[in-house]
């Protein structure tokens, strides 16, 4: 469509007869005719009739050849915010899909914001929530933006800016991610004209100079490759492709170049009707011109997340100058063009629903809605897509081969938590392309990646939150914080009223039953013990309230027995477990040699299982360690279970390694840290690699699983470190 267009109605319906049925058609036309009743009093601040602005929405919309309810969006888009008309209203008059596709482009306009900015962010926070659930919504908003941005003039100077800016950092990546490019260009060349209107018309008066010689130049190659093609029999498009301004402007900005310095104005685009002739096209030119080296790119091999496809190669042409060259089908011209709007595209008695395979490429807007749930406000939303969706990217290779999108600048870690959160919770390193790298590696385009792991780790340290780029890592590191600091309340209440039931002369084991305890919550409006107890550890509801709900029957049955001085027999049970030096128990056998075996050191705490050893006793192992996982050794495994004694004070040996950037003094930090844990050090070592790695190893001598937490949280809090794991000899 060009700029300065300015289509009639008649003209929109009549592109919509080329693809739709009579019945659809009339839709449409229904939809324009509601819509110019609700504006017919309001007129634009060009003093132009407001139904010229829905119309030329509709009609870009009908160049994209989209469906019925997403053409009767376009010419309803703004009734709902403009006028007096309702949504219920749309919805009885067109239907709950129009109707949901008009909410999601309506702005928020009866809510009082304390800024315009804070405005705008939830505007665009109700805008990509609405379009995370149908894309449809943001290429109604695209083609409302572009017909804006065509009419910008009307508006004053700082509005303009404000309007332009806003597009150049929402919209135009929007229309990049969506590989709309027919759109995308448009509205960053416009916006440069309005944001730096002296560089854009220098470029373009620059451009005019020898436009001439450069179409001369264009038309001289486009009559050789025809040539060519001809004799190989290869039926073939071929033109030039001119260069947009805000490339060009890109370009000089960013690597400081001069204009007559940007080689690359000139380009040629090959349209073929086969990915075989494709390649077969690519061939002839590098036959016919020397071909620059790096500068070949096949996305046909490797598509674009935004679903673009075509070969990509630069040449030393006919005057020593850099030729850039693509080369596409026909098929894939569309998609460069149209982008998911060329997926979208209606076709007659086809459901308007993407195939699945499309739905997978355009899983990062599926995103929004996690960013939605994880983000305090608005501003902070928007701040959440510009970093994941909208900064320049790199693609990395997973070790299988798939491609992963992420924001320029990331590091392994933004990779691990892409592939899922308990990889990287797990995470202990990284290789890259077969080399083992730091943490802080930032990665490039084409890196193959894979992430070394740990189940013994004890998850992510807090100087991750400083390493990570993408907010979809920093959200996973802080929910496991955020979890971690839930489950050390959960332990420490659960322990608080043990404590207190205890001194109130009760066995807590038979106090704190799976019915009583879901009793207790209920009643003080927990949905789960866990609840209780992490308020019990954070000083939500005291452990004695607790331990007083828990005892009510069992107390008042106790003071009745005193109080009639009844006696009750005792109930005769099994001899209680005796107790061993390993602090671990064996019911029903008496005199037992017991030890803790030393290839995987379990303390209390640990799951546990017994090996009965031949001649050396019972060897207690921790359920997990793969010595004992062999289903030979199942008829000689036996149940045992650590005391419970509160008194013993036995000190058990834990191995643990640490790794982290080497810096100066970190071993000693590290140290420090452990000695002020009241933590007695057995053993430590230490080495560095060539990659500034640094790895610790330490055994420490530890009373139970929840003091070795302890060690563990505070070694992590040391910057630098990036992982902390238990290991087994």
């Amino acid at each position: 469509m060009v700029k300065d267009e300015k289509l009639l109605v008649e003209e929109v319906i009549n592109r919509t007869k080329k693809y739709l049925n009579a019945e659809n058609v009339a839709l449409v036309q229904k939809a324009y005719e509601f819509a110019s009743e609700a504006h017919k009093d309001q007129f634009r601040k060009s003093g132009e009739p407001y139904i010229i602005h829905p119309i030329q929405v509709a009609g870009i919309l009908a160049d994209l050849e989209m469906d019925p309810a997403t053409l009767m969006g376009g010419f309803l888009h703004d009734v709902v915010e403009d006028t007096t008309v309702t949504i219920e209203e749309i919805k009885a008059e067109f239907g709950s899909e129009v109707a949901m596709l008009v909410d999601g482009v309506t702005k928020l306009g009866k809510i009082k914001y304390k800024s315009h900015e804070e405005q705008q962010a939830e505007n665009h926070r109700k805008m990509f929530i609405a379009m995370a659930q149908d894309i449809r919504v943001i290429l109604i908003k695209l083609a409302d933006r572009l017909h804006n941005m065509r009419t910008l003039k009307h508006l004053p100077p700082e509005k303009q800016r404000r309007i332009a800016n806003e597009t150049l950092e929402i919209f135009a990546p929007l229309a990049h991610r969506l590989g709309i490019s027919k759109i995308k260009w448009e509205l960053e060349d416009t916006a440069l004209r309005y944001l730096n209107p002296q560089q854009y018309y220098r470029i373009v008066n620059l451009m005019k100079r020898k436009r001439e010689e450069r179409e001369q130049y264009l038309e001289d190659v486009m009559s050789e490759v025809k040539e060519r093609l001809d004799e190989m029999e290869i039926k073939a498009d071929v033109y030039g492709r001119p260069k947009h301004i805000y490339s060009i402007y890109r370009k000089m900005v960013l690597q400081h170049k001069q204009f007559n310095e940007i080689y690359d104005l000139l380009a040629v685009r090959i349209i073929v009707n086969s990915i075989k002739d494709c390649y077969a096209v690519l061939g002839i030119i590098h036959t016919c011109w020397k071909p620059m080296p790096g500068r070949f790119k096949d996305y046909i091999a490797m598509p674009k997340p935004n679903m673009y496809q075509s070969l990509h190669t630069t040449v030393i042409g006919p005057k020593g100058d850099p030729l850039e060259v693509q080369i596409r089908t026909m098929e894939m011209h569309r998609i460069s063009e149209f982008g998911v709007a060329a997926h979208w595209a209606y076709k007659e008695g086809k459901s308007m629903t993407p195939q699945a395979s499309f739905d997978k490429k355009l899983s990062w807007f599926r995103e929004i809605l996690e960013f939605q749930n994880e983000s305090e406000n608005a501003e902070e939303f928007m701040e959440s897509l510009k970093i994941d969706l909208f900064s320049d990217m790199v693609f990395v290779f997973t070790p299988k081969g798939d491609v992963i999108e992420l924001p320029a600048g990331s590091v392994p870690i933004d990779f691990a938590y892409r592939i899922h959160s308990e990889i990287g919770n797990k995470t202990i390193g990284a290789k890259i392309n077969g080399k083992i790298v730091t943490l802080d590696y930032k990665l490039k385009t084409g890196d193959i990646i894979e992430i070394l792991t740990s189940k013994h780790s004890y998850g992510p340290s807090q100087d991750w939150l400083k390493l990570a780029q993408t907010s979809q890592a920093k959200n996973k590191i802080r929910q496991f914080f955020k979890r971690q600091r839930k489950e050390e309340n959960i332990l420490k209440g659960r322990e608080l009223v043990e404590k207190e039931i205890k001194e109130m002369d009760f066995d807590h084991k038979k106090v704190m039953t799976a019915e009583n305890l879901k009793k207790v919550a209920d009643k003080f409006n927990f949905g789960h013990e866990d609840d209780m107890f992490a308020s019990v550890g954070y000083n939500g509801i005291s452990a004695l309230q607790v331990a007083n709900r828990l005892t009510e029957k069992l107390r008042k049955l106790r003071d009745q027995e005193e109080a009639e001085k009844e006696i009750t027999a005792e109930v005769k049970t099994d001899p209680a477990p005796k107790r061993y030096d390993a602090g671990v128990t064996v019911k029903g056998a008496d005199n037992l040699l017991i030890r803790l075996s030393r290839c995987c050191n379990p303390v209390p705490g640990d799951e546990i299982i017994g090996f009965v050893t031949k001649g050396r006793g019972v060897s207690v192992h921790r359920a997990d360690c793969p010595n004992i996982d062999d289903n030979e050794m199942e008829n000689r495994l036996i149940p045992v279970e650590w005391e419970s004694d509160s008194t013993n004070r036995k000190e058990y040996n834990v191995d643990i390694e640490i790794s982290g950037f080497d810096r100066r003094g970190l071993l000693n930090e590290v140290l420090q840290t452990v000695s002020g844990t009241k933590t007695n050090i057995t053993a430590v070592t230490g080495k560095a690699d060539r990659n500034k790695m640094a790895t610790i190893m330490m055994s420490i001598s530890i009373q139970n699983i929840g003091h070795l937490q302890k060690v563990v949280d505070k070694i992590k809090q040391i910057p630098d470190i990036y992982a902390v794991r238990r290991i087994m000899n």
